[in-house]
């Protein structure tokens, strides 16, 4: 028996709960997971909550990442006692994910502990750092580079911008944050922003083509603002999209594609090559900054998580949660 949050659905009735959990019950997979840490994202709020249709099938145990030593493995990849870190692959939503003391899954959905980093700080990371940096690897493999002017970070304060902000900060790169919480403005500086500003100048319906300020951007908002972003970019800019805060929508027009050149690059973090995910695990423990990590992050156990998903939807969580699911 190990512990872990459950969410079950009932007729009208939809509940999460921590729960005791027979091990018989793990879906099928060929490395089991002692899992160490895991956390708290988006995607995880609205699964907790029922706030959103994220859960496919129920019984479900949430949590889209998790940070473990291997317990048993019929994969050759990996041995007992093997660290192991796992993002996406719709864990959490259609295979029962990280917020539990054990899991189950496949071995091509794991990567080793990438070196430098712990369980914990990985999970600190989380899917937020994950996609942030294959933003950024996805500008660079684009040509963009810190000589070429101002990158643009949507949805600045949360998870994957507040990631962006650090790591375009430690590239060498002039990082102009765009926020709805002005408040947060010394936090923001504090990650690495030169300059900050207000997202409603970027939230309105705004001309197919603008002035030029941007030689790149990483946008979590979508929307409205992807379109102002896309039509505000230098000649032959990018902006790596990456998620859909303030709508699916894209109401913009061919100009800035066929005028100035620019690119529009989809992040899909769910599902990467294994080599890919690699290559972004490694970068990040390069790259950042392990004490400035530590000034983002909050660490709770697995009873506090129930109670902070429902905070994280509310928009009262700055930063990264790590649950220790041990405690």
């Amino acid at each position: 028996m190990f512990k872990g949050i459950l969410i079950e659905k009932e007729s009208e009735t939809y509940s999460a709960r921590v729960s005791d959990i027979d091990e018989a019950r793990l879906p099928d997979g060929d490395v089991l997971v002692d899992v160490q840490y895991s956390t708290l994202n988006y995607k995880d709020g609205l699964a907790i909550t029922g706030k959103g249709p994220v859960v496919r099938s129920f019984p479900m145990v949430p949590g889209i990442d998790f940070a473990g030593t291997v317990a048993r493995s019929a994969d050759p990849r990996y041995a007992v006692g093997d660290a192991v870190v796992l993002n996406g692959w719709g864990v959490g939503e259609q295979h029962w994910g990280g917020l539990a003391q054990k899991a189950r899954v496949r071995g091509d959905w794991l990567i080793a502990l990438p070196k430098g980093l712990t369980a914990r700080q990985t999970m600190a990371v989380g899917t937020a750092g994950y996609t942030a940096m294959l933003c950024i690897l996805a500008l660079e493999r684009h040509g963009v580079g810190a000589s070429h002017g101002d990158v643009l970070v949507t949805g600045a304060s949360g998870g994957v911008g507040s990631f962006a902000i650090a790591l375009l900060a430690r590239r060498g790169y002039r990082v102009v944050a765009s926020t709805g919480k002005l408040q947060e403005s010394a936090y923001l500086h504090a990650l690495g922003a030169a300059e900050v500003i207000d997202r409603a100048t970027l939230g309105a319906p705004g001309k197919p083509l603008q002035k030029e300020r941007w030689a790149a951007a990483i946008d979590s908002v979508g929307g409205h603002t992807l379109a102002n972003v896309c039509a505000s970019l230098r000649a032959d800019g990018a902006v790596a999209a990456c998620g859909l805060a303030q709508g699916m929508d894209f109401p913009a027009t061919v100009a800035p594609f066929i005028l100035r050149g620019v690119s529009l690059l989809g992040i899909n973090s769910v599902t990467r090559p294994f080599a890919e995910r690699q290559q972004a695990w490694q970068a990040l423990a390069d790259t950042l900054d392990l004490a400035a990590l530590d000034t983002i992050t909050t660490e709770i156990g697995l009873e506090a998580a129930i109670p902070a998903a429902h905070d994280l939807l509310e928009g009262r969580v700055r930063g990264r949660i790590v649950v220790d699911v041990n405690r």
